[in-house]
């Protein structure tokens, strides 16, 4: 499979300015970037992202992904990010091959324009519309019946996210995910980890790098600091990961979807606490140890 060619243009993920503390001194303090970046796809402006810039290439990949405006990431011929004008350019193959741009092609141009004339107004923050109807792809999402989580594997996950080096520890304002490792020795590794201003971001980045490196779902444990609303469990989905966890609480309506296409859903994983509120049927839980 052909993959596009991308640049390396990260920012820096701090900067340092003074503040004042409770005595009167001033104390130099690392605070997190925020940069706008507008993606364009084959010339024409999609979005306007409020973005650490820590993997903005990614980020491409994955909103266009997540949004359904590409369908397969050969179909990109190369990702451009260029923060002198605040922008990322995803060039198409068709434009780079034939002069032709991905809204003119024949059998997806309609569709695609269908999709940026529907917004859904979201919950996410950094990030607030989808492209087309929220609840097309659910039915023909298909997870892996098979995959277990167990309850070992879910503390490890726990334990090393708490323990990773973060932006958020010197900063803090971001979101983080982590894709991980539900397979063979390498159970509960951290494969990814990604910061960013909004929760969505930080998930489109590692979608976006999955794509690029065709990283399967099935195996794989996904892990975000933020709520579980419907989009961040259809993404989760979308991405083929069965298992999905958070450090903070769920919506209704991510619920529902989450029983709806079979993601088990852990919330509220602190500490050794956890509340498994979907796909149970995955889930293995260690046995209690009785003590005399």
């Amino acid at each position: 499979m052909s993959v596009p060619s991308i640049t390396q243009n990260a920012r820096p993920s701090t900067f340092e300015v003074d503040a004042v503390n409770e005595r009167g001194e001033t104390v130099p303090t690392a605070i997190a970037g925020e940069h706008a970046l507008t993606l364009y796809l084959d010339k024409r402006e999609l979005v306007t992202l409020m973005t650490l810039g820590a993997a903005p290439e990614h980020l491409a990949l994955g909103y266009l992904r997540n949004q359904r405006l590409v369908s397969r990431v050969d179909e990109l011929a190369a990702v451009q990010v260029d923060w002198d004008t605040g922008s990322v350019a995803v060039t198409s193959r068709a434009l780079a091959t034939r002069g032709v741009t991905i809204w003119d092609e024949a059998e997806g141009g309609n569709a695609l324009a269908g999709r940026l004339d529907r917004r859904t107004v979201t919950t996410g923050c950094g990030q607030g519309t989808v492209f087309g109807d929220l609840m097309d792809e659910i039915d023909r999402i298909s997870l892996p019946t098979g995959a277990r989580l167990s309850e070992e594997v879910l503390y490890t996950v726990m334990d090393r996210v708490r323990r990773h080096e973060s932006i958020y520890k010197v900063a803090g304002a971001v979101h983080g995910c982590a894709l991980c490792s539900n397979s063979g020795d390498s159970r509960g590794e951290i494969l990814r980890f990604v910061e960013d201003v909004g929760r969505h971001n930080a998930v489109d980045a590692i979608a976006g790098w999955m794509w690029l490196e065709s990283v399967d779902g099935a195996d794989k444990i996904f892990y975000t600091t933020g709520r579980l609303t419907s989009e961040m469990v259809i993404k989760c989905a979308q991405m083929g990961i069965p298992f999905l966890l958070s450090r903070s609480g769920l919506t209704q309506m991510g619920y529902e979807i989450a029983r709806r296409v079979g993601i088990t859903m852990v919330g509220r994983c602190q500490g050794r606490h956890y509340l498994l509120f979907t796909g149970g049927e995955r889930f293995v839980r260690q046995p209690v140890t009785a003590f005399a």
